[in-house]
């Protein structure tokens, strides 16, 4: 069987230690594949973000623009695939490479991810992978079971229940004691595929048009589906701050407020500002906290080039203050994220139960300092992008226990267009990555709104 964890620690700049990286790696221009190498390993035995292992490399700046693209879907190819490339692995080879061969297992990942998923021609995946091993054992023992993938690669994937190799088993367990096993199947497929990516228009009566504009098509809930992958920032619109990138169902928390023009706002959590901005396009008067001050300078750079004006702080969620009670307060909180898998395939292998546990603390936490920011009469919102259910309704059932002054506000079946299917028997919305399958999915988000009593 592959082993799981390389022995070497990482050195202080992240990357393994002499013993972990490629061969020849040092004193020259890293290949995209040496880095979705390190990347791999980081992510998995490190728990770092998929974002930071790769653009926080130094080599980074050094490849060409086709190189990096390569590099993130080798990366993202690995992780979405993940348990059935190790589970042929795990067939094929006999000794797994352990102490100063440890780094071997990466490449074996990274090449089988090429000829299994990728199309990639063998003499390139294997030739390559060879050429980044050391020693002659090694050397011999990768071209032989990467040649074994190359000829039999249909027949091993054909006998495999990928669906359920490519789930850590305690996400199995808990999706699908949740959802049930079909809908746990459809969510590791749903996470298999690129995402499309969604836009949000400054004034939503103009969705059509750029719907047609940018070859897209609208969706029901006013979002813009894109369907070819293209470059952000040269995208036409983009500069005039006509729209932002924001998934569709990231949409829905601020459009629970209803009509916001002319309310007092407080955006907890609120980078990289995508809801500030819904909120603001709609007439509301918004204060924007984050407790990270670089995060929040994305969301500064969104409301410049939208020409848009908030409050901000930076501040723990936690304690945070404002002068006054407002009329409304969305807390989209941090969570362990499973429910973004499809765009950060990393969330899959870096979380654990341990990790999630502790988030629920944080939650109720921040749940009751929003609480008291709201006037009588007013609204919370609660907002998270994971698919786990102690992340979501059980924390508001937790919540309505202890704050006796706030009920539920069920949302209408009609009242969001396209969301019905999203509504809870509690009349709260939950999403999951399987559902919108013919317009390619959706990210994973729990919301419930809640009211407070008006006082006498």
């Amino acid at each position: 069987m592959i082993s799981p964890r390389p022995p070497h620690p990482p050195r202080r700049d992240g990357a393994p230690q002499k013993p972990g990286r490629p061969a020849g790696a040092q004193n020259r221009t890293p290949t995209a594949r040496a880095l979705a190498q390190r990347a791999i390993y980081l992510i998995i035995d490190r728990h770092i973000p998929l974002e930071d292992t790769l653009t926080g490399a130094e080599d980074w700046v050094k490849l060409a623009p086709r190189d990096r693209a390569f590099a993130r879907l080798l990366v993202a190819t690995v992780l979405r695939r993940l348990g059935q490339i190790d589970d042929i692995l795990t067939q094929l080879v006999q000794r797994p490479p352990e102490g100063k061969d440890a780094y071997v297992q990466q490449i074996l990942r990274v090449a089988a991810a090429q000829l299994l998923f990728l199309d990639t021609p063998p003499h390139g995946a294997v030739d390559e992978a060879v050429k980044m091993t050391r020693g002659p054992g090694m050397k011999a023992m990768v071209n032989a079971v990467l040649r074994k993938i190359s000829t039999q690669r249909h027949a091993l994937l054909r006998v495999q229940d990928g669906e359920r190799l490519n789930l850590p088993d305690w996400l199995w367990r808990s999706w699908c004691e949740a959802y049930g096993e079909a809908n746990t199947r459809a969510i590791s497929r749903a996470h298999t595929f690129e995402p499309p990516l969604d836009i949000t228009m400054r004034d939503s009566a103009t969705t059509p048009i750029w719907a047609e504009r940018l070859e897209g098509r609208a969706l029901p809930n006013g979002s813009v589906r894109l369907g070819k992958p293209k470059r952000v920032p040269t995208m036409e619109g983009f500069a005039q701050g006509v729209w932002w990138v924001q998934d569709a169902a990231a949409t829905f928390p601020a459009l629970l407020l209803g009509d916001v023009s002319g309310q007092k706002i407080i955006d907890l959590a609120a980078a990289p500002g995508g809801k500030t901005l819904q909120l603001i396009a709609g007439g509301a008067s918004v204060t924007a906290v984050d407790q990270s001050r670089e995060r929040l300078e994305r969301l500064f750079e969104n409301l410049e080039r939208m020409e848009f004006s908030a409050d901000t702080d930076v501040a723990d969620a936690r304690y945070y203050r404002p002068k006054e009670q407002v009329d409304a307060v969305l807390l989209d909180t941090p969570c362990s994220a499973t429910g973004t898998a499809r765009r950060h395939p990393d969330v899959i292998w870096s979380k654990t139960p341990e990790a999630v546990a502790s988030l629920t603390q944080l939650q109720d936490a921040l749940l009751k300092n929003a609480a008291n920011m709201v006037k009588p009469g007013g609204k919370l919102i609660y907002a998270c992008c994971s698919l786990q259910p102690e992340e979501g309704p059980k924390r508001i059932e937790a919540f309505l226990r202890r704050h006796k002054d706030w009920k539920r506000q069920a949302v209408g079946r009609n009242e969001i267009p396209g969301t019905a299917e999203f509504l809870t028997e509690d009349g709260d919305l939950r999403t999951l990555p399987c559902q919108w399958p013919e317009s390619g999915g959706i990210d994973g988000f729990y919301m419930a709104r809640l009211s407070r009593a008006k006082t006498s």
